[in-house]
């Protein structure tokens, strides 16, 4: 039996594409690291026992390949990536420091291949909405903000918001990235930080918080001044205070700059009792910001991000997974393989705690006022040069869908991609017909058990800077007056290279996991500044 959902009245109904696979709730970074890939296999199960599959078409995305990769991050980077691993790594010692790989983000068996597949479904999702195969492409296990050019960070090595957002580009005159995850989203800002194809909002903690970044003032330069804004915040901000700054910025952003799509980098590391956050947003405040920017109609890529409380990462995925395609889903959370991870009430919702909002009213209104005068200098949304769409590999198989037809069993009547991607007309009232739910599902009872918590150990690492480093040490990578580094080489628009959300000090959280990889079709508007990237 599937979990309640209940229909949002005078919701316009969304063509809803999902990228899940399987192998990446496979991956560990090792042990007591924070950032676990299992909380996408829970988000996944959640989704399935919910019946949110009736109401979407279901992807295993191709994982991104070494090429499609260095459309951002650089040929030797990607190489090393792909290179090294816990056997060999000795051998990469030099290479592992220069790519900050190791601490925040370790060696651990199949690290190219998460990163692959959190990449691959970023870019499909991206290359899907280009075509107008969907109006939302949702990729939980994207969202990995903080990945620089030739540089890991933050739990992030590959940046596949970025490389989304280069697919989008192909296409859309001009994309918009909101983060609300708690750390600033650094690596995203820094690529696009000197073009206005793109604009930058995030809402992050900032103030001794990794990754230091995020500034106020940091608002671009070069052609790209005033596309980057961003919007500091203090210490356990709550809903109401999130959503008074939240939709008046991103109302005036739409009107400014009326963005083609818009990406959405919905980390949870902002939600309370975060292991590494310090904001206060409950399960329906987070997921509020999803709403809204539905609101819009924009072709939206939501991705996911940071999030360290595993029970409470899945719980609010899954929410608005449901969100996206149209329904609220009930507070009971239906019988799952990870049932016991949310006892003791086995409620779906995730609730704010009782922790002081820092951010005064009159803080707030100060730092708003200042970023809509950036906006106002905005002054109209920017027009670009049309020319023919590059073709890129995906290109070809974005439009053959059913090129692997022949692979499949002739004795197979309904293949499982097929069934996947089946969405269920409104009005069925029965369960799909090709599934027997009873055996599908697991029906123990383990509400006699108190519930396991979902993270590891909350051992915290040693290491001198990064997003787990003790509070008052403040990491201070990418552009702008924040950060002490230059950008790396002269981003022009066609270099293109952004990187993950990242914030500021005491506890820190890390950005996400991503899947994707694709390119789109042919002929809509591009210039040539974003239609190459930086290799």
């Amino acid at each position: 039996m599937t979990g309640e959902m209940l229909e949002i009245e005078g919701e316009s109904k969304k063509r809803v594409c999902y990228f899940f696979d399987s192998d990446v709730g496979g991956f560990h970074y090792g042990p007591g690291h924070p950032m676990k890939p299992t909380r996408i296999r829970m988000c996944h199960s959640l989704v399935m026992n919910y019946g949110l599959y009736k109401r979407m078409e279901i992807f295993r995305a191709k994982p991104a390949t070494k090429r499609e990769m260095t459309q951002f991050h650089s040929d030797d980077y990607v190489d090393f990536l792909s290179r090294i691993t816990p056997s060999n790594m000795n051998s990469f010692v030099k290479e592992q420091h220069k790519c900050n790989v190791g601490d925040d983000c370790p060696v651990f068996d199949g690290l190219f291949d998460y990163c692959s597949i959190s990449a691959g479904g970023s870019m499909e999702g991206a290359a899907r909405l280009s075509r107008d195969k969907c109006d939302i492409a949702v990729n939980w296990a994207g969202g990995l903000h903080h990945a620089k050019k030739s540089e890991a960070s933050g739990f992030c090595y590959v940046n596949d918001i970025v490389l989304g957002i280069l697919e989008l580009l192909r296409y859309h005159t001009r994309v918009l990235y909101i983060d609300i995850d708690v750390h600033h989203g650094d690596g995203v800002e820094e690529a696009f930080y000197t073009t206005d194809r793109v604009m930058t909002v995030s809402f992050h903690k900032y103030g001794e918080f990794f990754p230091g970044t995020g500034e106020l003032r940091d608002v671009g330069i070069g052609k790209g001044k005033y596309y980057a804004l961003n919007f500091p915040l203090r210490d356990g901000i709550n809903d109401d205070n999130y959503k008074s700054v939240f939709e008046p910025v991103i109302q005036q952003v739409m009107e400014s700059y009326d963005p083609a799509a818009v990406v959405l980098q919905c980390g949870t590391d902002s939600l309370a009792g975060d292991k590494l956050g310090c904001l206060n947003l409950s399960m329906r405040g987070h997921a509020n910001c999803v709403k809204f920017v539905k609101s819009f109609n924009k072709p939206l890529l939501l991705l996911g991000g940071g999030g360290y409380t595993m029970r409470n990462v899945s719980r609010t995925w899954a929410y608005e997974t449901g969100l996206a395609t149209g329904v609220e889903l009930g507070p009971d959370i239906p019988v799952n393989e990870y049932y016991e991870y949310f006892g003791p009430d086995y409620q779906l919702d995730v609730k704010a705690s009782n922790a002081e909002d820092m951010n005064s009213t009159a803080y707030l209104e100060r730092v708003k006022n200042i970023v809509m005068e950036h906006l106002r200098n905005v002054g109209g949304p920017p027009s670009v040069q049309m020319m023919d769409v590059p073709t890129l590999p995906i290109d070809a198989e974005m439009d053959d869908m059913n090129q692997d037809e022949d692979t499949v069993d002739p004795d197979d009547r309904r293949p499982q991609s097929l069934l996947d991607r089946r969405v269920q007309a409104s009005g069925e009232l029965s369960d799909s017909d090709d599934e027997d739910e009873d055996n599908r599902r697991d029906h123990r009872s383990h509400r006699e058990r108190d519930s396991s918590s979902s993270s590891g150990s909350g051992r915290k690492f040693g290491m001198g800077v990064g997003i787990m480093t003790a509070p008052g040490v403040a990491s201070t990578h990418g552009a702008g007056p924040s950060g002490h580094t230059t950008l790396a080489s002269a981003v022009t628009p066609m270099d293109v290279e952004p990187a993950s959300s990242a914030a500021s000090g005491e506890a820190e959280n890390g950005a996400a996991s991503a899947s994707g990889n694709k390119p789109s079709p042919n002929g809509t508007p591009v210039d040539e500044s974003a239609a190459r990237t930086g290799r």
